[in-house]
C-alpha cells in the first residue's frame, strides 16, 4: 500500500470512475519502464456493503438503470505507443481491501427457471473476509469463506483493456469482451504476470478496475469483488500486432479468447497460438499443431462462464514454456 514516501504516480479512488473505454484526455501519463498505481473501485460503486445489502435496483439505484458497474481507472497514456504496436502490462502488485462480496444476482442466467436450483436465483450478498499474508498485505493473503472454508487469495483485475479502433461501438466496462479487452474476468491477469494488448490510438489508453480477490469462472454469480490498489508497468513493442490479447506467466505463454460459441471460440485460440509459436519461437505449423495434440502439459481454459446471455465466454489455451526451446 501506499507509503508517504511513496513518490510513485497515481490515480486516486475518487478520479477511478469511468464506465467508457473512451478517447478522451489522460488521466496520466507514464514513461515506458515507470510503476504507477491505480485505486480502483469495486464492481457495484461500493454501494455493497454488508450482507443485508441485496444486489438489486433498490439497493443499486442509478448504477443499475444504466448498467454503469465495473468502474476503471484511466485512461492512461503511455509515451511511445503507436497504432500498430503492442502494448506490454507488467502486474506488479494486487492489494485488495479486507473484505469483498459474492452476489447471486436475479434475472438471466442458468438457474433464472430453476426449481430444483433455486436458492441459486438471488439476490442475496456473501462477504469475504479477507487477511493479510506473508507480505503483511492481502496480495496474497487468505480468504475467509466460512467457518470451515479458506484459501488462498488470488487478486485479479476483471476489467482491463485499451481504446479500440471505434470506441463507439461497445467500448463500455461491462460488455466490452474484444481484442483490445475489457470485462474478460480472467484468473490469468495477475500478480507477475505480463500482459500484451494490440495497440490502436496514439499512447495506448489503458483502464482497468473491477478487481477480484478471487474468481472461480462465475458460473452463476459474481466473483469476489474488491476494492483494491493496482500496480502496474508499462513497455511497448514497436511495429507488433497480435490478433488478441496473450498473456505470459512465469511457466507459460496464454492465448486468450472471446467468443460464443464457446467451440468456435476454442478453435480460434489454438489457431491464433499456432500462429505466435510459429511467429515468435521457430515452431513449424506441424509442429506446433502436434504439440497442441499431445503435449500433455497444454492446457484449454475456461475463465468465464458467465451465462445471462449477454457476455461472451472468456477462454483460452496455455502452452508450457519448458517447451519453447526444442
Amino acid at each position: 500500500m501506499s507509503t508517504d514516501t511513496d513518490t510513485r504516480q497515481r490515480i486516486a479512488r475518487q478520479d477511478a470512475y469511468e464506465y467508457v473505454m473512451a478517447l478522451q484526455e489522460p488521466r496520466l501519463t507514464v514513461e515506458q519502464g515507470e510503476e504507477f498505481v491505480l485505486e480502483v473501485e469495486n464492481s457495484m460503486s461500493n454501494l455493497i456493503v454488508t450482507e443485508d445489502d441485496l444486489p438489486t435496483h433498490e439497493t443499486l439505484g442509478e448504477i443499475a438503470k444504466l448498467k454503469k458497474f465495473n468502474p476503471c481507472a484511466g485512461p492512461i497514456y503511455v509515451e511511445g505507443a503507436k497504432a500498430g504496436d503492442t502494448l506490454v502490462v507488467d502486474i506488479v502488485d494486487i492489494v485488495v481491501e479486507e473484505t469483498g462480496y459474492v452476489l447471486l444476482e436475479p434475472g438471466p442466467g442458468p438457474f433464472q427457471d430453476s426449481i430444483k436450483y433455486g436458492e441459486a436465483r438471488g439476490p442475496y450478498t456473501k462477504i469475504i473476509q479477507h487477511l493479510p499474508g506473508p507480505s503483511g498485505t492481502t496480495s496474497d493473503g487468505i480468504g475467509i469463506f466460512d467457518e470451515n472454508t479458506q484459501w488462498d487469495l488470488q487478486p485479479l483485475i476483471g476489467t482491463i483493456g485499451v481504446v479500440p479502433p471505434r470506441p463507439e461501438v461497445s467500448s463500455d466496462t461491462v460488455f466490452m469482451q474484444g481484442p483490445w479487452g475489457g470485462n474478460l474476468d480472467t484468473r490469468e491477469f495477475r500478480k507477475g504476470h505480463r500482459l500484451y494488448f494490440p495497440v490502436a490510438h496514439d499512447g495506448a489508453l489503458l483502464y482497468a478496475g473491477d478487481v477480484h480477490a478471487t474468481q472461480a469462472t462465475e458460473f452463476g454469480a459474481t466473483g469476489d469483488e474488491s476494492r483494491a490498489e493496482v500496480t502496474l508497468r508499462c513497455e511497448v513493442i514497436p511495429d507488433k500486432a497480435i490478433p488478441f490479447i496473450r498473456v505470459e506467466t512465469p511457466t507459460e505463454i496464454v492465448q486468450l479468447n472471446s467468443w460464443r460459441p464457446i467451440e468456435e471460440g476454442l478453435k480460434q485460440a489454438n489457431l491464433w497460438m499456432i500462429d505466435w509459436l510459429v511467429e515468435d519461437y521457430g515452431f513449424t505449423v506441424r509442429e506446433a499443431t502436434l504439440h497442441l495434440a499431445v503435449n500433455p502439459d497444454v492446457r484449454a481454459n475456461v475463465y468465464l462462464l458467465c451465462m445471462d446471455g449477454k457476455q461472451n465466454y472468456t477462454i483460452g489455451v496455455s502452452f508450457p514454456k519448458t517447451a519453447l526451446s526444442r
